[in-house]
């Protein structure tokens, strides 16, 4: 009996040393995030390829979509658990019933270009002006305050609607529009092609960028989107010390960046993560009520979850 109870004694040591080995909250579940060819997603780039994620006890899997119409599309089937996003996006998702949390802020630039051929030297020129945007988006959003920054109505433009952001470049730089708004780094492909950039979100010092989670991941995968947030801090802490060519391969393998930004992309100072400034989500509320887009006004603390980055 006491040799039998000797050995019952010796498994529950072994269960409980395994079960406290490891750095932190370990993770079990995959987590799911969904990413668009954009700097906003850099940081879950590099703590993916450099194995950060995996430190942290974290299978995360990374899915890439061109549009954020696809990207939402992915969400609200369950098909990821949480994306870089928008507060638009946000906003919408809520508004239309499906439960979302803002976790984060993230680190973008987005441009108003013009193309090398359009005739435009100035904003005074843009008026009556083929303009591509992607409706109803952080896109759309950022090129009307761009544009009223400078004197113009939204409505002195016209406005053409490409959802897929590759499209959008291609086809400023055939010459079928005459400007468009483009998220960095397909903002410097495009200048390096001959565009001239009129104005800049980081100009008009702007961060709608976000990164959310669904509700269903919130409640059932906290260790995991803790183990996230680690894994996303020391990526940015990588990306802070070092030179880009020490990470451009992963970023045109992975992250599915054109060959052309190699010599051309310009990134925004990254930040760990912290949450979006209350004036963003207030000016992103007006825009939205002001158009119409949603049944009610949000208030910031309806939407936003800051029990991560604490």
């Amino acid at each position: 009996m006491r040799k039998f109870l000797s050995v019952i004694a010796i498994l529950f040591l072994l269960f409980g040393l395994s079960a406290c080995s490891g750095t932190g909250d370990r993770a079990s579940e995959p987590l799911s995030i969904g990413i668009l060819p954009d700097v906003d997603s850099i940081p879950v780039v590099i703590a993916k390829e450099k194995g950060y994620f995996e430190k942290e006890g974290l299978k995360a899997n990374i899915e890439s979509f061109k549009s954020a119409v696809d990207r939402d599309s992915a969400l609200q089937t369950g098909k990821i658990d949480g994306a870089v996003s928008d507060i638009l996006a946000a906003v919408f998702a809520m508004d239309g019933g499906f439960d979302v949390k803002i976790t984060s802020l993230t680190n973008g630039s987005y441009k108003l270009l013009v193309g090398k051929d359009s005739g435009i030297s100035s904003f005074s020129d843009i008026k009556g002006k083929s303009v591509a945007v992607s409706k109803n988006t952080i896109i759309e959003y950022a090129t009307d305050k761009m544009l009223e920054e400078n004197n113009i109505s939204p409505d002195e433009i016209k406005k053409t609607v490409i959802a897929q952001i590759p499209v959008r470049l291609e086809m400023l730089q055939n010459g079928k529009i005459d400007a468009a708004t483009l998220p960095e780094p397909l903002a410097s492909v495009a200048v390096k092609d001959g565009a001239r950039i009129l104005n800049s979100t980081d100009k008009l010092g702007i961060n709608p960028g976000v990164l959310l989670f669904t509700k269903k991941a919130l409640e059932s995968k906290q260790d995991e989107i803790k183990a996230f947030y680690r894994a996303y801090n020391e990526a940015v802490e990588y990306l802070q010390k070092e030179n880009i060519s020490s990470y451009i391969d992963i970023l045109i393998k992975e992250a599915g960046f054109p060959e052309a930004v190699r010599d051309t992309i310009s990134l925004p100072s990254y930040t760990k993560a912290s949450l979006p400034s209350a004036k963003d989500f207030d000016n992103v509320m007006g825009w939205l009520n002001d158009k119409g887009l949603v049944k009610k006004p949000y208030k910031f603390d309806n939407l936003v979850d800051g029990k991560f980055v604490r």
